[in-house]
Order: structure tokens, then sequence, then C-alpha cells
């Protein structure tokens, strides 16, 4: 491995490369096409959502695809009237070097951070550019609402959702063959699972655990995570034990967890921790609040109400208790544990009903509907359920699944090593059939039955032979 950061040498250069927004992909690429027919309507996009789910990296892939210049403002430049005016405004005028049919994209970074004293004035010098430009113009900003409503009016917003986790554990494991680093599909997707849709974040953490190691198990992961989870461990801890509001509430900035969820720890440790009936029923109406908020935030995606619900969630359980309590041994949210656990049934099966819709010739959709349960009574029958997991190579887990126990169980133990034994005679027996060999009757039949012929052979000499003497019988 090189000491060249992952997420920059994976980085997208065109829009096909980029992974789970192909829908936002087409729509980017329809309005580069309206600049090139001339200056459109919409002179400005707003592409916005959380950090890492490839919004800049589109911006500069959409640059790349049409041969566009790129001129791009970022956090570190002065936000104030004069120089959004003096660069960004000279920039969306001049043309480029090849005359008039090449284009220049002005990409602004962070805009939701034009407001306050530094940047006085700042968001109306933008408006006034974007209305006068003759070259087009990309924001990028996390928070949507966070924009001044008149700039986001002069602009077309354009949302990047979370990537799915299916997504990015498929970007996971070819990183990984690429770095030549063995990984399995569930530790990639232990990965992908902890970053909540950050691409960047994931790809971050992939390479800082496969530092010095050609192979990358679950146990890594777990000990690489641990920190983090620690810190909400012990941040939910003192907001149960205090009693100031604002001090719970600041607690909450330490953290990389959105409320989202940060409300399902608190949810799941609250009965653990508070056991008078009265501060649990003040507690939970207050979460319920909280909830009440981060519903508006999913329905209007207004982000400003997660200060609400964060405040709520923290300062306002605090500051509902009569009670003062000791700790309590604190766990994760059972429903993450739920759900990877339904995630993890669902997977199995799918690959049963892939199985059996391939041996059967058939589609995945029928094999589930029509055959999956026929499949299970089949596996109750302990004659017939070796012989179908060995037609269907089914593994431990998956014939686990189909009995409804564990792995650990010695009926699935008996049924898969039988399963094994019966496929390894198979394989031997079509490799004799391949080599000459035209018995029709696999290696164990055809034991049985030169064991049969020799028997009868041995009666028949014995019966042959001539009687001795008056006495021998």
């Amino acid at each position: 491995m090189t000491g060249e950061e992952w997420t920059e040498k994976y980085r997208p250069r065109h829009l096909d490369e980029i992974v789970g927004h192909r829908q936002i992909i087409e729509e980017l690429r329809e309005w580069a096409a309206s600049w090139e027919r001339g200056v459109p309507d919409e002179r400005a996009l707003i592409l916005y959502g959380r950090a890492g789910v490839g919004k800049t990296t589109a911006a500069h892939a959409l640059a790349r695809d049409f041969g566009w210049e790129v001129i791009e403002l970022n956090a570190s430049d002065s936000r104030t009237a004069d120089v959004i005016q003096r660069v960004a405004g000279s920039a969306s005028q001049m043309g480029t070097f090849e005359g008039t049919r090449g284009r220049r994209l002005l990409i602004l970074d962070e805009a939701d951070n034009i407001h306050g004293n530094a940047d006085r004035g700042g968001a109306n010098a933008l408006i006034k550019v974007i209305s006068e430009t003759t070259q087009p113009i990309i924001l990028i900003a996390n928070e949507y609402y966070e924009i001044s409503k008149r700039l986001r009016d002069s602009c077309r917003g354009i949302r990047f959702k979370a990537i799915r986790t299916t997504t990015i554990t498929s970007l996971l494991k070819k990183i990984a063959a690429s770095e030549e680093i063995q990984i399995k599909h569930e530790t990639a997707e232990m990965i992908a699972a902890h970053s909540n849709g950050d691409v960047r974040s994931a790809i971050n953490d992939l390479q800082a655990i496969a530092e010095g190691r050609d192979e990358v198990l679950p146990e890594d992961i777990t000990v690489s995570l641990r920190d983090s989870k620690e810190t909400v461990f012990q941040v939910i801890s003192k907001i149960f034990k205090g009693s100031n509001l604002g001090e719970a509430h600041e607690l909450t900035f330490q953290l990389d967890e959105t409320p989202e969820d940060l409300i399902h720890w608190i949810d799941e440790n609250l009965p653990l921790v508070y056991r008078d009936p009265g501060d649990l029923a003040d507690s939970f109406n207050t979460l319920s609040h909280a909830d009440v908020f981060l519903g508006r935030v999913r329905r209007r995606e207004n982000y400003r109400m997660w200060k609400h619900a964060s405040l709520l969630m923290s300062g306002g359980v605090a500051v509902s208790k009569r009670h003062h309590y000791r700790g309590a041994r604190l766990r994760p949210p059972s429903t993450w544990q739920r759900l990877a656990r339904r995630r993890s049934i669902q997977r199995i099966e799918e690959t049963i009903t892939l199985k059996v819709g391939r041996h059967c010739h058939t589609s995945k959709d029928v094999a589930r509907k029509e055959l999956l349960n026929l499949i299970k009574r089949l596996m109750q029958d302990e004659a017939t359920a070796p012989e179908l997991a060995a037609e269907l190579n089914l593994t431990e887990e998956e014939i686990a699944h189909l009995l409804q126990t564990k792995t650990t169980d010695k009926k699935v133990k008996k049924i898969y090593k039988t399963a094994k034994t019966t496929i390894k005679e198979k394989k031997e027996y079509e490799i004799e059939s391949y080599a000459g060999i035209t018995d029709p009757k696999p290696r164990r039949e055809r034991q049985e039955i030169t064991e049969e012929k020799t028997t009868d052979k041995k009666e028949r000499e014995e019966s042959k032979k001539p009687q001795s003497t008056l006495f021998d019988f």
C-alpha cells in the first residue's frame, strides 16, 4: 500500500464512475447540456446533502466530462461581498481560452456558511452574480435551509441522499481488491454500516484499519470502532447523571452521531438508569417531543430542527428527573441489532432462492413465492434433508435457516456432513466417468453390487463341491 489517501486515489473522475446517484447524474448532464446551447434560465445549482456523499466530486466530474475549466472558492476564502463580487463576478463573466464555445464552472463550496458579520452582504452579492452570470455556477452545501431563502430561490436545489450500505459495501470490496487486501462481504458491510451513508468516511476507515495488513477481519473492525462507541457510552452516561440543560446539550457536540442515531441510544438506556416511574414518564415525554422534531426534519428536510431535537433529547432528559441515579451498564440500541439480524436473514433467504431458482430453472421471484415453503417442509424430513442439501449445495447457515434453528444444532451438523459426503462421492464418480468408466452407478452403489455378486459366486461354488463322504454335510 502507498501513502496516498484512498479517498483521492479512488475519487471518481467522470460522472459514470459515481455510485449511488444515477438520477442526479442525469439531472446534472441535462443542466450542463442546456449551457452548451446558450445561457439557460437555471444558471446555478445548489448540491446539498450530508458530508461525504459526492457533491463536490460530482461537480468536478461534470466539468471534466464537458471540458469546462473550474474555478473553486472554498472555506479558506473570504466570503465578504467585495471578494465574492470581485472573484466570483469576474469568473462568471469572462470567457475561456477556447472562446465563446468553452465554459468556466464556478464552484462555491460551503455555501451554507455565507452568513454572519464576516460575510456581511455576501449572500446578496452572490444573488447578483447568479442573475448576471454567463457561466455555470454550482453551490455546495451540507444544510440546505442554512442558506438564505432568497439565495435558494435563485438556484435549483438538488439533494444528494446518503448512499446505501450495499452500494458502499461493493465499493469497499473493489478498493480492497485493488490494494490486494482480502476482506469478506460481512466485514466490508460492517464498515459501510458504520459510515451512515458517508462514502468518504467508509474509505478512510477501511484504509486506517487495513494499514499494515493483507487481510481485514471482523475483529479488526470491532477494535477499531470501539473508541467511538465508548465515547457514546460516556456521553449518554453523563447526560443521565447531569442536571444542567446547557451542559448536557454541549456534551452531544463531542459525538460523531446525528440526532437520528443518538435518540436510539437514549431510548434504549433510559429505563436502565432511571428507576422512578415519574422520572421515566417525564423523560420519555420529553424524548417523544424530540422525536416529533425529527419527524419534521424528515418530512420538510429542514435540518435546522435538529438542534431543537438534540436539545430535548439531551438537556431535556437530564432535567426531567427528580432523583439522582448511579451509573448502570449501558448497551447499544437493540433496534440496530434487530435490523442487522433482519438483513442477515434476508441475505440468507436471497442465496437460498437463487440456488433453488437456478436448480429448478425458474426465476428468483417464483422460487421465493412458490418453492421456498416447499423446500422448508422437505427439509423437515430426515431422509430427504441430506439429499436436498447436497442437490442445492446448501451451507450450514442456510440449512439452519430452513430448519429454523441455530448452526450449532446437531441436526444441522449431521445434515451438512452427510450432504458434503454425497457431493464428494458424486464429484469422484463424475471424474471417473470422464476418464472412461461408463458404469452409470456411483461408487457406493457399485461397491454394494460387487459385494453381492461376490457372495453369490461363493455360494454357487460351494454348492458345486462334491460330497466327500457320507458324513460330509
